[in-house]
C-alpha cells in the first residue's frame, strides 16, 4: 500500500470519528430539547387538568350543596362537570325529525341519537283481509329503535362514556339530486370536534341500491379528546311486528342471522319461541334482524370483530313476534377517521339479495337469508324453481296458474323415469306365477339363499331392475323437499290470492274454530284438506299395483295408505296454501300419469317382451358384478350350512 492511499484512508477514518462526534452532539441536544418541551407541554396540562378539576369540584360541590341553584341548575352543573361543556348543552332538549324517501322506502331520523327510528316499505302491506289490506309494512316498532355508538373521551384527568343515544345531534340541510338524497347530523363534542352521521338513501331504481342505506361515520377532530380505547361499540335493537297471518308460521322463519367473512353460508340463532343469545368473538360480515319476508342488516364492509345477539320472543296475538338486539364492537386507533356502513332494509328477495356486493364488488351471501335448503334442495330452488317462476311471471298474472304449470313441468321430466317404474312394476306382476314357483321349490329356511339367488336370476333374465320402482319416487323426492322450502319462503307468493286462498304464502281457512285443537289449530285449510284427499287416493292405487307384484309390501298398507295423509293434515294446515296446492296438484298428475302409462302398457306385450329378454340373457356373459353376487351368495350359503352343522352337534 503507497503512501497516498494510507494518507486517504485516515483522512476518510477521522472524516468518519469527526462526523459520529457531530451528530451524537447535535441528538443530545436534541433529546435535551424536546425533553423540555414534552415536560413543558404535561405540565400545561397537568395545570389545565388541575384548574378543570378545581372548577369540576366546585361545580359538583356548588350543585351538591344545593346554595343559589336551582334544582335544574343543579343537574346542569353536574352535567358539565361529567361531560364537558360542549356535550353537557347537546344533553336534553326537543328532538328534531327528518325523513328521506325514495321509490322504495320511507326511512325517518331523529337528532336524538342521530338515529333511523322508523322504514316503511312502499310497495308491501301487512296481512289483512284482502279489500282491508293498506297498511304498509314497518321494519319495527319506532317506539323501541334503539342505535347506539359508545366511545370514551377524555375529560380532564377522567374519562367520560359517550353514548350517543343519549344526545340530541345537530340536523344539517339535506343534501338532494336526481340519484340520491343525504342528511347530515354531527354531535359537537369539543370545540371544532364532531362526531358525524351521514345517511346517503340512493334513487336509482335498482332494488339492490336502493334499498340500501349508506351509513357513513366521521370522526371529525376528534383524535386529540378521544380516550385511549382499542373499540367503538354498537348496540343496536329494536322489536318487530307481526305482518303475517299466522303467528307460528312467521315466528318459525324469524331469527338472527350473521355471516362470517369470506364464508359463502350463514348462521342462524334458529327458531326458538323463548329467549336465545350467540356471542361470536370473531370477525362478523354482518348481521341482520331476519323475519320471514323482511330483513333488517346492518353491514360492515370492514367487519366486526365481536357480536353478542339476542332475541325474545313475543306472545301471540301481541302483533309482534321478536325483540332483537345486537352488541358489536369496530376496531379504533388514534388514525381511524371514520367508518363506512350499510343499512338493508327490504324482502328478502333472491332477485334483490343476490345482487348485493360489498365495495369490491365481492358478493355478500345476503340471499342465504331466504331459506332454500342446503345442498341438492338449494340447488333445485335456485337454477330450476326460481328461474321457472321469474320467467312464468313476465306472461302470466296468476300465480295459481304458475304453480301449476310449474308442477306439469316436473311432471313431464320424470315421465320417462315413471314410465320405466310403471314397466318394472308390470314385469313383476307377470313374473308372479315364477316367484310362487321358486317360493313353492325352496320352502325352508335353510334354503333362503337358494331362493333369493334363483330370484334375481329370474330377474335379469326376465330384465328386470328391483330398484326400477323407486326412481321416480328418488327424483321427486329434492324437488318435493325444494317445494317444501320454497313456498312458505317465496315472497313472491306474498298477497297473491287464488280461488278461496286471499294471500298463497299463507294458510286457506274456510272455517276458523271457536276453540284450539291441538297439533292442528283453530281453523279448517281447504288446500291441506285436498291435498291429503288427494295423496290417499294416490297412495291406494299405488300400494294396490305395488302389493299386486311385491307381496312383502302388504305389512306397509296403514303406514302408505292412510298414516301418511293423517299425517299431512295435522302438519301442513299451518302451511302455505300454495305449498299445498302444489302438493294437490302433484298427487293429482301423478294419479293421471299412472292412468295414461296403464293405457300405455299392454301384459301381454310385457311377457313377450320378457320371453325375449330370458333368451338373450340366457346366452349373455354375466357380468362382473353378477358374478361377485353369485359368489357372495354361495358363501353366505356355505356359512349358513356350516352353522346348521354346528348347531346339529
Amino acid at each position: 500500500m503507497d503512501k497516498k492511499s494510507i494518507i486517504g484512508i485516515v483522512l476518510t477514518g477521522l472524516i468518519f470519528v469527526g462526523f459520529a462526534i457531530f451528530t451524537s452532539k447535535q441528538q443530545s441536544e436534541y433529546q435535551q430539547k424536546l425533553q423540555e418541551y414534552n415536560a413543558y407541554i404535561a405540565e400545561q396540562e397537568q395545570k389545565q387538568a388541575e384548574a378543570e378539576a378545581v372548577a369540576d369540584t366546585a361545580a359538583v360541590q356548588m350543585a351538591e350543596s344545593g346554595e343559589g341553584v336551582s334544582n335544574a341548575e343543579r343537574e346542569q352543573l353536574l352535567t358539565v362537570a361529567r361531560y364537558g361543556a360542549t356535550l353537557a348543552e347537546s344533553r336534553g332538549g326537543q328532538a328534531e325529525n327528518a325523513t328521506l324517501e325514495n321509490d322504495y322506502l320511507k326511512v325517518d331520523f331523529s337528532s336524538l341519537g342521530g338515529q333511523i327510528t322508523n322504514v316503511e316499505l312502499k310497495e308491501y302491506t301487512r296481512y289483512a283481509p284482502k279489500d282491508e289490506r293498506n297498511e304498509k309494512v314497518k321494519m319495527f316498532d319506532p317506539s323501541t329503535a334503539n342505535f347506539d355508538m359508545s366511545f370514551y373521551i377524555k375529560n380532564g384527568v377522567n374519562n367520560v362514556k359517550v353514548n350517543t343515544a343519549e344526545y340530541n345531534f345537530e340536523v344539517l340541510p339535506v343534501e338532494k339530486n336526481d340519484s340520491l338524497q343525504r342528511l347530515t347530523m354531527r354531535l359537537p363534542v369539543g370545540e371544532g370536534a364532531y362526531y358525524v352521521y351521514e345517511y346517503t338513501l340512493h334513487n336509482e331504481s335498482q332494488p339492490s341500491r336502493d334499498y340500501m342505506i349508506d351509513f357513513a361515520v366521521r370522526l371529525e377532530n376528534m383524535a386529540p379528546l378521544m380516550a385511549k380505547q382499542s373499540t367503538i361499540g354498537i348496540d343496536w335493537s329494536n322489536r318487530s311486528y307481526q305482518n303475517e297471518r299466522g303467528f307460528k308460521n312467521e315466528n318459525m322463519y324469524t331469527t338472527i342471522a350473521y355471516r362470517l367473512p369470506g364464508d359463502s353460508s350463514i348462521e342462524e340463532l334458529g327458531m326458538s319461541e323463548e329467549a336465545k343469545s350467540d356471542e361470536v368473538s370473531s370477525s362478523v360480515n354482518w348481521v341482520a334482524f331476519k323475519q320471514q319476508f323482511f330483513s333488517s342488516a346492518f353491514i360492515a364492509p370492514e367487519n366486526v370483530t365481536y357480536a353478542k345477539m339476542a332475541f325474545q320472543t313475543s306472545k301471540p296475538g301481541s302483533g309482534y313476534i321478536k325483540d332483537f338486539s345486537a352488541e358489536m364492537a369496530v376496531p379504533y386507533d388514534s388514525q381511524v377517521e371514520g367508518y363506512d356502513f350499510k343499512f338493508y332494509f327490504g324482502p328478502n328477495k333472491y332477485a334483490v339479495l343476490k345482487d348485493i356486493t360489498d365495495a369490491n364488488g365481492d358478493k355478500i351471501a345476503l340471499e342465504r337469508l331466504i331459506p332454500l335448503g342446503w345442498g341438492i334442495f338449494g340447488w333445485v330452488n335456485r337454477w330450476f324453481v326460481i328461474p321457472v317462476f321469474d320467467f312464468l311471471r313476465q306472461f302470466i298474472p296468476s300465480f295459481g296458474l304458475i304453480i301449476l304449470i310449474l308442477a306439469l313441468l316436473v311432471r313431464l321430466i320424470i315421465f320417462p323415469l315413471t314410465y320405466k317404474s310403471y314397466l318394472s312394476t308390470a314385469k313383476m306382476r307377470v313374473i308372479q306365477p315364477e316367484i310362487a314357483a321358486l317360493n313353492e321349490k325352496y320352502p325352508r329356511q335353510e334354503d333362503a339363499m337358494k331362493k333369493q339367488q334363483a330370484t334375481m336370476e329370474l330377474y335379469k333374465k326376465a330384465g328386470i331392475n328391483p330398484m326400477g320402482g323407486c326412481l321416480p319416487m328418488l327424483i321427486q323426492m329434492p324437488v318435493l323437499i325444494a317445494m317444501f322450502r320454497f313456498f312458505p319462503a317465496s315472497i313472491e307468493l306474498r298477497g297473491q290470492s287464488f280461488l278461496w286462498a286471499d294471500d298463497l304464502s299463507s294458510y286457506d281457512s274456510v272455517l276458523n274454530l271457536p276453540f284450539n285443537i291441538p297439533f292442528y289449530g283453530d281453523h279448517v285449510s281447504l288446500f291441506c284438506l285436498l291435498m291429503a284427499v288427494a295423496l290417499f287416493v294416490f297412495s291406494y292405487i299405488n300400494y294396490n299395483q305395488s302389493s299386486a307384484s311385491q307381496p312383502q309390501m302388504a305389512g306397509m298398507k296403514f303406514m302408505m295408505v292412510y298414516m301418511m295423509p293423517m299425517m299431512m293434515i295435522f302438519w301442513f294446515n299451518d302451511y302455505s296454501s300454495g305449498l299445498n296446492y302444489y302438493y294437490f296438484l302433484s298427487s293429482l298428475l301423478s294419479m293421471a300419469q299412472t292412468f295414461l302409462i296403464r293405457t300405455m302398457v299392454d301384459d301381454n306385450k310385457v311377457h313377450a317382451m320378457i320371453q325375449a329378454n330370458a333368451k338373450k340373457n340366457t346366452k349373455g356373459k354375466k357380468s362382473r358384478f353378477q358374478q361377485r353376487y353369485e359368489e357372495l351368495m354361495r358363501q353366505q350359503q356355505e356359512q349358513m350350512k356350516q352353522q346348521a352343522k354346528g348347531n346339529r352337534k
